[in-house]
């Protein structure tokens, strides 16, 4: 269970069965934070190969997610930390965080890619800029958001 700065409690689940997730509502989601460029058969195909997934509800309703992408030992990467507009500053973002990276003890590098604007948010639970990580673009869009000039 979680209890919120509202008072409010949601519950989670981790890993849980993802054929009774809604991918068209997590496509919803997805898009009300402007992470458009998605298919909801090809999210659910990422999440069904992630090593963990967490979904946060409030009744039956999914209103926040994430997932871990790695290989079990050595490296883990964070992905889709998603929380609705509508639930955000309530500290499920932070929660998703913290619970997802308490699965990865004794990982050699556990790391992930901020959205544009996101850095004090990683940066207030203690994550740290990584001084060695690249990406290789794929496209322009990526280019301008996620890439040092040259």
């Amino acid at each position: 269970m979680i209890i919120s700065e509202k008072n409010h409690t949601y519950h989670h689940q981790i890993n849980p069965d993802l054929s009774n997730v809604d991918w068209q509502h997590i496509l919803h989601l997805f898009q009300k934070i402007n992470w458009k460029h998605r298919i909801a058969e090809e999210i659910e195909k990422a999440f069904r190969l992630s090593t963990t997934t967490i979904f946060i509800y409030d009744e039956e309703v999914i209103i926040a997610f994430g997932r871990v992408i790695g290989d079990g030992r050595y490296y883990a990467m964070l992905a889709d930390i998603v929380v609705d507009p509508d639930y955000q500053g309530q500290g499920l973002g932070k929660y998703l965080v913290k619970t997802l990276n308490d699965q990865l003890v004794n990982y050699h590098f556990v790391n992930l890619s901020a959205a544009p604007g996101a850095d004090d948010f990683y940066k207030s639970m203690g994550w740290k800029k990584q001084t060695t990580a690249f990406i290789w673009p794929q496209g322009p869009k990526q280019l301008r958001q996620h890439c040092e000039e040259d």
